[in-house]
C-alpha cells in the first residue's frame, strides 16, 4: 500500500506541471476566443489577446474581471422574454408629401436622418404632436401636479429619483388623491434613485394606496450615483393622452422658487398628441418587467367579452388625435439593444446631418472617441458646434474625467462653455435650429451603454429655435473654455483627471 502511495506521488509531482501547463493553455485559448467574438474594437481585442498570452493565468483573470461585458449579459437576461409594446400609430404616420413639407425634400440631409432614426427604433416617425418647454420644475411640476389632478382614466409615473421631500410629498398626495377617485395610477421609481432620501418615498406612496413599484431593487448603499442598469426614464403619461419627458427627478433641488439648499436647473416638457402613445409604449414595458405584471391593452378573446375586463383595459388605451402640427418620434434604448450603441448612432447620423450650426447641452459630457470624432468633422466642416456643460458638476469623479478629454474637440474647433451655478442638469441638442433631441439620456457612457434612457426626436422649427434660442442664452452667461486653458493644468490636476477619465465607461 506504501509502496502505491508512494507511486501516486510521484506521479503527481511529474504530472502536476504538465496538467497546469495545459489548463493554463486551455483557458487562454477560451479567453482568446471570447474576446476575438465578442470584442468590436480592434484595439480592445488585440490588448486583451496580447495581455491574455504574455501573462499567463493573470492575464485570464483579468480578463475575467473586468474584460467580459456583464452590463450587456445581465441587461439580455433581465429583459429576455419581455414583449416590446407597439401601439398602432398608421393614421398617424405622415405621407411622403406631408415630409417634404414638414422636414424639407427628398435629399436633404434631415430626411436622410429621419430614415436614419426609424431603422434604428423600429419606431415610425408621428405627425400631429405639440411639445411645450418647462423650464425647471417652477414650471414643470404645477403643470404635472395640475394633469394627475385632472385624471379621470390612468396615471403612469416613472421617474429615476423621486425624493421623500416638500415636492415629492406634493406628488405623492395627488397621486394618492387620485387613487381614492378610482384613477389606476402606477408608479415606477428606480431602485436606487428611490434611495436618496430616507426613508423612501416608496412607503409613504404604499400607505396612501398607490400601486408602486421599484426597478431592480438593490443592496447597494442608499446613494451611489455610480450604479449601472439603473432605470433613468423619466416619464409621465396621464390618461393616454397627455406626456410628460425630458431631464427632470422630482425633488425640491429642481423647483428653485422653494429656496432649495442644493438647487438645480432643468428643463422638461409636457406632450401632446399620437407621440405620448410611444411614451406610454416605454412606462408600460417598465412596468411589467418591474411588477411582472404585463399590461394588456389589446385583451385576448376570452376577456373581450368580459365588460369589466374591457373597462380596465381602456383605461390605458392611448390617444393618437393630434394636438398640433409637429413631427416627433420616441427613442428607447438602454443596456439590452442588440447593438449596445443605438443613441451613438442617431447622435452620429445627426452631427453628419448637421449643415449650419450644432448646440448641446448635458450635465455630464464624457462622450467617447467616435463621438468625439463626429463631433470634430461637424466643426472642421464649418458647421458652427456648441457645448455647454456645467461649470461645478454635482459628481466631481464626473467633472474630472470630463476635463481630462476636453482637448479633443477644443482642438478641432468646438466651442466649450462652461455654464454658471446653479448646476444645469438640461439635456438638449438643436441641429440647424430645425431638429431637436430632448430627453433623460447624457453624453457619457453610462447613458448610451449601460442605464435605460428615454429620448424624444422632433422635427419642427418653431420648438428648434425655442430651444436654440435657450441655449443661446445660457451661453451668454456661461464662460468659455480654451484649448489654452486645459493645457494649462498643473501636472497633479492632469494626473488627476486623467485617472478619472480611466473610469469614464463607468460613470
Amino acid at each position: 500500500m506504501e509502496a502505491l502511495v508512494l507511486t501516486a506521488w510521484r506521479w503527481c509531482e511529474i504530472a502536476w506541471p504538465h496538467l497546469l501547463a495545459t489548463s493554463l493553455l486551455a483557458m487562454n485559448i477560451y479567453a482568446s476566443a471570447h474576446a476575438i467574438l465578442t470584442k468590436r474594437d480592434n484595439r480592445s481585442t488585440i490588448g486583451w489577446v496580447g495581455l491574455i498570452w504574455l501573462s499567463p493565468g493573470i492575464g485570464v483573470i483579468a480578463y475575467t474581471l473586468l474584460g467580459v461585458n456583464r452590463i450587456r449579459s445581465r441587461a439580455s437576461q433581465l429583459r429576455s422574454g419581455r414583449l416590446r409594446i407597439a401601439h398602432e400609430m398608421i393614421g398617424s404616420v405622415p405621407s411622403s408629401d406631408r415630409l417634404r413639407e414638414a422636414i424639407g425634400p427628398d435629399h436633404v440631409p434631415l430626411r436622410s436622418l429621419s430614415v436614419l432614426v426609424e431603422r434604428i427604433t423600429e419606431r415610425p416617425i408621428v405627425d400631429g404632436n405639440s411639445l411645450d418647454p418647462l423650464c425647471g420644475g417652477d414650471e414643470a411640476y404645477p403643470r404635472m401636479l395640475a394633469a394627475i389632478e385632472g385624471a379621470t382614466r390612468s396615471v403612469g409615473l416613472s421617474s429615476y429619483i423621486f425624493d421623500n421631500d416638500r415636492t415629492g410629498k406634493m406628488f405623492a398626495s395627488a397621486l394618492s388623491f387620485a387613487t381614492k377617485r378610482g384613477v389606476d395610477v402606477r408608479v415606477l421609481i428606480d431602485g436606487i434613485g428611490a434611495s436618496y432620501t430616507f426613508p423612501s418615498i416608496v412607503g409613504l406612496l404604499d400607505r396612501g394606496g398607490v400601486r408602486v413599484e421599484r426597478f431592480l431593487p438593490t443592496t447597494v448603499p442608499f446613494y451611489f450615483p455610480y450604479a449601472n442598469l439603473r432605470n433613468h426614464r423619466k416619464i409621465l403619461v396621464v390618461d393616454g393622452s397627455i406626456g410628460f419627458t425630458g431631464g427632470l427627478n422630482i425633488r425640491d433641488g429642481c423647483w428653485l422658487s422653494h429656496s432649495p439648499q442644493h438647487p438645480i436647473r432643468d428643463m422638461h416638457f409636457e406632450v401632446r398628441g399620437p407621440v405620448v402613445a410611444q411614451l406610454l409604449e416605454v412606462f408600460m414595458e417598465d412596468w411589467a418587467f418591474a411588477s411582472g405584471q404585463a399590461f394588456s391593452w389589446v385583451p385576448p378573446a376570452s376577456v373581450q367579452s368580459d365588460q369589466a375586463g374591457a373597462a380596465n383595459v381602456d383605461r390605458w388605451k392611448p390617444s393618437i388625435e393630434p394636438a398640433g402640427s409637429l413631427l416627433a418620434r420616441g427613442i428607447r434604448y438602454g443596456p439590452d439593444d442588440s447593438d449596445m450603441g443605438r443613441m451613438k448612432l442617431v447622435l452620429v447620423g445627426a452631427l453628419a446631418a448637421a449643415q449650419t450650426t450644432v448646440r448641446i447641452m448635458s450635465p455630464y459630457f464624457l462622450p467617447d472617441d467616435a463621438l468625439c470624432q463626429a463631433l470634430d468633422v461637424a466643426a472642421m466642416r464649418g458647421v458652427h458646434v456648441d457645448i455647454v456643460i456645467p461649470e461645478h458638476s454635482n459628481l466631481e469623479l464626473v467633472g474630472w474625467a470630463s476635463a481630462a478629454m476636453l482637448w479633443q474637440v477644443l482642438g478641432r474647433g468646438c466651442n466649450v462653455w462652461m455654464s454658471p451655478l446653479p448646476f444645469d442638469h438640461s439635456k438638449l441638442m438643436v441641429v440647424d435650429g430645425a431638429w431637436a433631441l430632448l430627453g433623460s439620456g447624457n453624453w457619457d457612457e453610462r447613458s448610451m451603454r449601460l442605464n435605460f434612457e428615454f429620448n424624444v426626436e422632433a422635427y419642427d422649427r418653431t420648438l428648434a429655435g425655442q430651444l436654440d434660442n435657450h441655449i443661446v442664452q445660457v451661453i451668454s452667461r456661461s464662460r468659455r473654455k480654451t484649448l489654452a486653458e486645459v493645457d494649462a493644468r498643473s501636472l497633479p490636476v492632469r494626473l488627476r483627471d486623467g485617472v478619472a477619465r480611466l473610469f469614464s465607461p463607468y460613470m
